[in-house]
């Protein structure tokens, strides 16, 4: 399938840069905050009506298909008599997006002087992917969304971290491989990922970890220090610190 090109007006790119494959959420702005509870919320609802389950099962099945299959949509598709485009509409319905929103400061500013192509690479749906982008000012700095719509093939849906399809729409877009950089949250992406010999960048700054209070009860904490495992070229808390990454070789990464 085509992956379409934003006819808005395009970005001017840097020359002697990478091309940059920018998660969303968690990577551009922090989703932890208000947005992936959304999320999760209506993906919950819409299986609870569209299965005619209790909320346990389906939090479980939400939870399932994400461990399997990288996203809960695709496991559904795969399973289950359900219209894909409604769940992703439906789990991505944010009315407040705009109150719901936390991201760096300055980030337009950021985005703008890193050398080089720009573009979004999310399981996200294309509309809401815009819609944030949009919000954050951003929109007009990446070349193009590829968003889970894009990732499918011969009528059969993927995403991240699927192999083929990565090669597929970087295919489409015409990168290659040796020039891309991901920058990502999730380290199972990065992972996967560095076996095509891309660069990857594991930003960690809108993580959290889940702990318990003195009563049991379940709190959000930040993600401690980790390290940096071997399939990370480069680990940053903060975009700004992508200046440091576009010092070398895109393959010779901090």
């Amino acid at each position: 399938m085509p992956i379409p090109v934003s006819r808005r007006r395009r970005p001017a790119h840097r020359g002697g840069g990478p091309v940059w494959l920018f998660d969303l959420d968690n990577t551009l702005h922090s989703a932890s905050h208000a947005i992936f509870p959304a999320i999760n919320e209506g993906m919950t609802r819409y299986i609870i009506d569209a299965l005619g389950i209790g909320r346990a099962e389906a939090d479980e099945l939400r939870l399932a298909y994400v461990r399997r299959y990288g996203a809960t949509l695709l496991g559904l598709a795969r399973h289950h008599p359900i219209d894909p485009h409604e769940f992703l509409r439906v789990a991505h319905a944010m009315p407040e997006l705009r109150q719901m929103l936390r991201a760096e400061r300055g980030l337009a500013r950021l985005i703008d002087a890193l050398p080089g192509r720009k573009i979004v690479l999310t399981n996200a749906p294309e509309g809401y992917a815009r819609a944030v982008l949009d919000e954050l000012g951003i929109e007009r700095l990446f070349e193009r969304v590829i968003a889970i719509e894009h990732m499918r093939r011969r009528g059969q849906w993927h995403a991240k971290p699927d192999l083929a399809m990565l090669r597929h729409v970087l295919r489409a877009a015409r990168v290659r491989l040796a020039e891309a950089v991901l920058v990502e949250d999730t380290r199972s992406h990065l992972k996967r990922y560095r076996r095509l010999g891309i660069g990857t960048v594991w930003i960690v700054g809108h993580l959290v970890a889940p702990v318990r209070g003195a009563l049991g009860e379940r709190r959000a904490a930040r993600m401690p220090g980790t390290g940096r495992p071997h399939y990370i070229d480069s680990r940053i808390r903060s975009l700004k610190s992508l200046r440091r990454v576009i010092s070398r070789s895109s393959h010779a990464l901090d």
